[in-house]
């Protein structure tokens, strides 16, 4: 028997034939809430015992198959649903837009200082510095260091395109943290395998690491997985281009973090979900920091 859907239910399909949100008009859905049954984007989707529900329902009282004090509304990965989705985005996006901007005033001073450098003198005749060297705030800085408008331009297109719906769907502190240890592995990555002179910077290691788990999310979400593959492919086509000038150990670094977080954000069961999500995340953490501690000590 042919089952209409319930009245007041949205079926506006895109040009493609998919199925749009219904709250938010031309952003692909294919999860429906599981009790009114309208189309929901990730932004829009609710934690329920069985399944999605929407904000709507869950606002009206319908409850999610939890208790009274569990009946907060929660994203696929079990964070909080917020105002504004984007706002770790935006933070990130400006801490590296003002970086950029303090190395257009200082010139390469300032990127001397803060750029990922396992053990060489910065200056001609100048004492060694680097992670080596007992600098390892350098794994962080790097991250957020860029010097040319090309590469800036590029990693925070990427941090947007990536990062807004990855945001909204994580919630803000899963997000944060899938992006902060993806960018680590990719600069202990970096250190490990790169030569001990050899400099790096950019956001590119964190960004991988959202491109990686933005294939894991749409696959728990039962995507099209086609775009995030060839998005992938063409990513890594330029990652090892025969012209050099790029930091793949990075890319890769970041890359396997990512999705190895995501895959223990997205499919942790909910009984045991912090525990294994911030397990995994810890356990991604412990293995940059123990590479770090071997390469240190291979260096000095």
């Amino acid at each position: 028997m042919d089952r209409q859907p319930p009245e007041g239910s949205d079926q506006s399909a895109a040009a493609d034939g998919s199925l749009s949100c219904y709250r938010h008009p031309g952003r692909e859905a294919n999860i429906r809430c599981t009790r009114c049954e309208r189309p929901i984007c990730p932004e829009c989707m609710i934690d329920a015992s069985v399944g999605f529900q929407c904000p709507d329902c869950v606002r009206q009282g319908s409850g999610t198959g939890h208790g009274p004090a569990a009946g907060r509304p929660r994203t696929v990965a079990g964070g909080s649903i917020t105002v504004d989705p984007r706002l770790v985005t935006k933070i990130l996006l400006g801490i590296n837009v003002v970086v950029y901007l303090a190395v257009l005033a200082r010139g390469t001073a300032l990127v001397d200082d803060l750029m990922l450098l396992g053990s060489a003198p910065t200056y001609y005749g100048g004492p060694p510095e680097g992670v080596a060297e007992g600098q390892w705030y350098r794994l962080v800085t790097s991250m957020f260091l860029h010097q040319e408008m090309w590469h800036i331009a590029f990693n925070m297109l990427g941090l947007w395109w990536l990062g807004g719906p990855l945001e909204a769907a994580l919630g803000r502190a899963r997000y944060l943290t899938l992006y902060l240890v993806s960018g680590l592995a990719g600069s202990a990555l970096t250190y490990w395998l790169s030569a001990p002179q050899q400099g790096s910077l950019g956001a590119s290691g964190a960004i991988f690491g959202l491109l990686g788990a933005t294939a894991v999310l749409m696959r728990r979400l039962n995507y099209d997985m086609r775009p995030v593959f060839a998005l992938l492919a063409v990513n890594l086509v330029i990652t090892f281009n025969p012209w050099g000038g790029i930091a793949w150990q990075a890319h890769v670094g970041g890359l396997v973090a990512g999705t190895l977080i995501a895959i223990g954000m997205v499919h942790a069961p909910r009984e045991r979900r912090a525990l294994v999500q911030y397990g995994t995340s810890a356990l991604v953490l412990a293995a940059v920091i123990l590479v770090v501690v071997i390469r240190t000590a291979a260096l000095t």
